[in-house]
């Protein structure tokens, strides 16, 4: 069965006054949402992190600009925790309610993996965010490939969906692989 879950502005306003996440820094400048798991922070389904020494995002740590999440930990899920993927779709499929996030084994997490889009997104407004770095291939937070479902290994072309709300609320999603464009796409909009 597939999970709807309707939108609203006052469930985003709930989830950033509960929202666990981490401002690293204090800065007037533009923020940016960067995955917990970019960081350093052991907390992707195998309990480990995907760090990224990257001198833009230690650059961007120090000047206060990071806030960071991890959307499936966010929403309640475990650390360490089974494997998802989204079943036959992309991260816009399960938010139209057209398929399922599930896990291998079969337990359905649709609504934990909206929940925690929905906390990103969240958290995009309270602090004015245009540009998220989110970790490639994930089913929350890819945003050009993502596992097909069948847990072989096999990447499609598509987005989490995290990535995918985050983007139909107009904001721009790079992975851990575009920082130098992301970095390129916050100094733009810093001097509008």
């Amino acid at each position: 069965m597939v999970s709807t879950f309707q939108f609203s502005c006052i469930q985003c306003a709930t989830a950033a006054r509960s929202v666990n996440a981490t401002i690293l820094g204090v800065s007037s400048l533009r923020k940016v949402l960067v995955s917990a798991c970019l960081l350093g922070k052991s907390v992707r389904y195998d309990g480990g992190s995907l760090r990224v020494h990257d001198q833009i995002i230690e650059s961007w740590i120090s000047e206060g600009r990071v806030v960071s999440v991890c959307p499936e930990v966010e929403a309640g899920m475990s650390i360490p925790r089974k494997p998802a993927e989204i079943f036959v779709g992309s991260g816009d499929s399960v938010l139209d309610g057209d398929t399922d996030v599930v896990e291998k084994g079969g337990n359905i997490v649709t609504d934990q993996f909206i929940k925690g889009a929905s906390i990103a997104l969240a958290l995009c407004n309270k602090f004015n965010i245009e540009i998220a770095v989110l970790a490639e291939s994930s089913p929350s937070c890819g945003s050009s490939f993502i596992y097909d479902g069948s847990f072989s290994g096999k990447r499609n072309p598509g987005m989490g969906v995290t990535a995918a709300l985050l983007r139909r609320h107009g904001i721009q999603v790079f992975s851990q692989h575009e920082i130098s464009d992301a970095n390129k796409a916050i100094v733009m909009a810093q001097n509008i």
